[in-house]
This record gives C-alpha cells, structure tokens and sequence, in this order.
C-alpha cells in the first residue's frame, strides 16, 4: 500500500471520529430538544382548553358580565400592541415596538393573573365575573404559548 493511500485511512479515535460522534451528539441534543418544545407546547395547549372551558363554566354560572369579562381579559393583553403603533412604520416584521415591549410582557407572564387568582380566592372580592376575567386572561396566555408566541426582547423581536 503505497504512503498516499496510507494518508486517507484513519484510525478509530481520531478527529473523524470526533466530528462524528459530535454530529450524533448535535442530532440527539437537537432531537431532545424538539420533543421537549413539543411537550411544552401540548402542556400549554392543554392548559388553555382548561382555562377556556373554566371561563366558559363561570359565564354559564354567572351569566353574560362574567362571559363578557372573559371575552374582554382574551383579548385584552393583546390591546398593547397599540403602544407606540404610530412609531411602528419601517419596522421588521413581527418585531414589536421597543416602547410597547415592557406592556405586552407585564401582560403576557402568566404569574400575574395566578396571583390575582390567588389574591380574589383568600382576599375580600367575591364577585364571580371577576375571576372569569382572569379565567380568560391566563386563556390567552396559554394559547400565545402553545401557537409559539412568548415574551418579547427589549428590542421587540420573539424570545427564544
């Protein structure tokens, strides 16, 4: 065998075989990580079918305000995209206005309609529409999740 074909046959261990077991690494890592945004996604998704279904029980139960509040607190978070839309002109696509960013993020973490749940279930308010309208807000912020939309960078492109 002469030194130049000698030169293309590598050994187990060496680069080659570095390179690969990396790109299998990758290709697993990558694969993990799909399937985890996909249960993430179907958790949300599932989340949002709840939180519906429970805005939709308490407007049967307390009638049209409650229903009217949860339709209201669905669309609502949505509303901040209004901040600053004059400024909006000759801006990506999908990209959010910076001024609107800190708004539409306040509005979108679902912690905070959980503590207002929390505050109207041991605190004095009894008014039933009133957690319906949160029953609708944490709607939205699910179904946002599960469709893939999530907070915003402060410059107002998607977050990872």
């Amino acid at each position: 065998m002469s030194t130049a074909a000698m030169s293309t046959i590598t050994e187990p261990g060496t680069a080659d075989d570095a390179a690969a077991d990396d790109a299998e690494g990758t290709g697993a890592a990558l694969r993990g990580r799909r399937v985890l945004s996909i249960a993430r996604r179907t958790a949300w998704l599932l989340n949002a079918l709840f939180w519906s279904a429970f805005a939709a029980l308490e407007a049967v139960n307390h009638g049209w305000p409650a229903g009217l509040l949860a339709v209201a607190f669905f669309i609502a978070p949505d509303l901040t995209f209004l901040v600053g839309i004059g400024e909006a002109r000759g801006m990506a696509k999908g990209r959010l206005q910076p001024r609107a960013v800190p708004y539409y993020n306040t509005a979108h973490r679902a912690l905070v309609p959980l503590a207002l749940m929390t505050l109207y279930t041991f605190g004095p308010v009894t008014w039933p529409p009133a957690f319906a309208a949160l029953c609708g807000w944490l709607a939205h912020i699910s179904y946002d999740r599960a469709f893939g939309y999530g907070l915003r960078t402060k410059e107002g492109f998607q977050r990872d």
